[in-house]
């Protein structure tokens, strides 16, 4: 099995915990976003999005990391990202797409370069846009988390696919600069989760192609 990631992306973030939660080894096949190699001809071939992480599994490929975490519950199952009770699942899809749909979309990188390269934004505009959608995103997590989330992760004293999301989204904020101080809950998970060795393991600065 083969993980086209990049250190830096949440989305492969995302993935790479999942593996090492369920202690699934891969083979890492780093692609550097800041250098566009995701739009390789060689690589769209592969992948039509044009982004990572891209799983392959033999014959199987198959992009997008909630769609890959789903895979990987389905032929590795142990232990069990996505619940099988149907409210249990219900929150955690709800809280991971309030993440992947809501926050990330529009703070990705593409995002970030547009932004600036074709509409002009500035340094300061680009960070208070991120800024922006975090407080909004984070905030709605926050509060979803008050409501429902129970246990040291999200659902629970087990991980889950939310925990999955959490994790990389808070880590990017960080890098980013943006104030955390308001999510005390969202803190809380993540660094409880950051000091298991699965996070860990799957951690930006523990990749192949880290650079500082």
């Amino acid at each position: 099995m083969q993980l086209h990631s990049f250190f830096n992306s949440s989305t492969s973030y995302r993935v790479r915990i999942a593996l090492a939660l369920k202690g699934v080894s891969v083979q890492t096949l780093p692609v550097n976003l800041r250098r566009q190699e995701q739009r390789a001809p060689e690589y769209v071939a592969k992948n039509p999005s044009a982004g990572v992480p891209l799983l392959i599994d033999g014959d199987f490929h198959l992009s997008q990391s909630l769609a890959i975490i789903d895979y990987l519950d389905a032929t590795h199952p142990t232990p069990r990202l996505i619940p099988t009770e149907t409210r249990a699942r219900a929150r955690v899809l709800e809280l991971s797409d309030a993440i992947s749909c809501d926050i990330h979309p529009v703070n990705n990188m593409r995002i970030l370069r547009y932004l600036q390269e074709v509409l002009g934004a500035s340094d300061a505009q680009k960070n208070a846009w991120y800024h922006h959608w975090i407080k909004e995103g984070l905030g709605a997590v926050e509060e979803l988390l008050t409501r429902h989330g129970h246990g040291d992760y999200c659902f629970g004293d087990a991980p889950t696919l939310a925990d999955c999301c959490l994790v990389p989204q808070v880590a990017n904020a960080q890098r980013m600069g943006c104030d955390l101080s308001a999510y005390p809950r969202i803190l809380r998970i993540h660094e409880h989760c950051n000091a298991q060795p699965a996070f860990q393991a799957a951690a930006p600065s523990r990749q192949p192609d880290y650079l500082p």
